[in-house]
């Protein structure tokens, strides 16, 4: 199999204030946008992938969908996203495996982690050095 491209498909409760969570709160680019009205779709830019934004789940069914974004400052960016009116679900810790995390929700309670990767851990040395 060739993977050309893909992407992580969210289907919110509410459509229009999930897209602007993410347009506007995040503050996440657009790579595109398609459909109208209650059909209309947005692809935001999540790093090295993609978020699709579009269509819908009824409510009370749970998202069990976790984002996992990485941030160079975890404390610094809840620190905004505070100042913002966003709900910090768990304050920035580092975790047993190294990784500072910091975890919020999203208006839908999409949870959302945070994550910076210190500099000596794992995760940035090159193998190729070993």
């Amino acid at each position: 199999m060739e993977i050309l491209s893909s992407r992580v498909l969210l289907r919110p409760v509410n459509l229009p204030e999930i897209q602007a969570f993410y347009r506007d709160v995040l503050g996440l680019a657009i790579a595109r946008e398609f459909g109208a009205g209650e059909h209309r779709g947005v692809v935001f830019f999540l790093g090295n992938g993609l978020l699709e934004v579009a269509g819908s789940r009824n409510a009370g069914e749970p998202s069990s969908l976790v984002l996992w974004l990485q941030v160079r400052d975890v404390q610094a960016e809840l620190l905004h996203l505070s100042g913002c009116g966003v709900a910090i679900a768990r304050e920035a810790r580092t975790e047993p495996w190294g990784l500072v995390e910091g975890w919020i929700r999203d208006p839908d309670g999409t949870k959302i982690v945070l994550v910076q990767v210190p500099a000596d851990h794992p995760i940035r040395r090159d193998a190729r050095e070993l």
